[in-house]
């Protein structure tokens, strides 16, 4: 049987290719194994759940960091690509993100339609 760390990275890999690397580039001298818990966490645990499928767990993740607010763009940014992936539209993820202004605010969802469009342009 797979151990959560394989899946989560089979499935960082589909969704967010290079991910773990990065973290590691980033984080892994100061905090020694924190991108494999995360890719174990996140994709192996969470994101790998029966339930709901990647896209719609994408689509979730995506609404989520635009009621945070504009200090989740980096995160944004990488989870709509990966949402893009998943098989949502352009139109599916901005009708996600306005639907947060009533949530997070009119400045959160329109700082992440602005990471959208950027998104958007860059994967076009």
């Amino acid at each position: 049987m797979e151990s959560a760390y394989e899946r989560g990275k089979a499935l960082s890999e589909k969704h967010n290719p290079g991910l773990e690397e990065a973290l590691e580039e980033r984080y892994g001298a100061l905090l020694p194994g924190m991108p494999q818990d995360l890719i174990s966490f996140v994709y192996g645990q969470h994101y790998d759940r029966p339930g709901l499928s990647l896209r719609d767990r994408s689509l979730a993740t995506i609404a989520a960091l635009t009621a945070l607010g504009g200090q989740t763009a980096p995160q944004l940014r990488l989870h709509i690509v990966g949402g893009m992936k998943a098989g949502l539209t352009e139109t599916e993820i901005a009708e996600a993100i306005w639907q947060m202004s009533l949530y997070g605010g009119f400045p959160a969802a329109i700082n992440a339609l602005n990471v959208a469009l950027e998104v958007f342009k860059e994967v076009s």
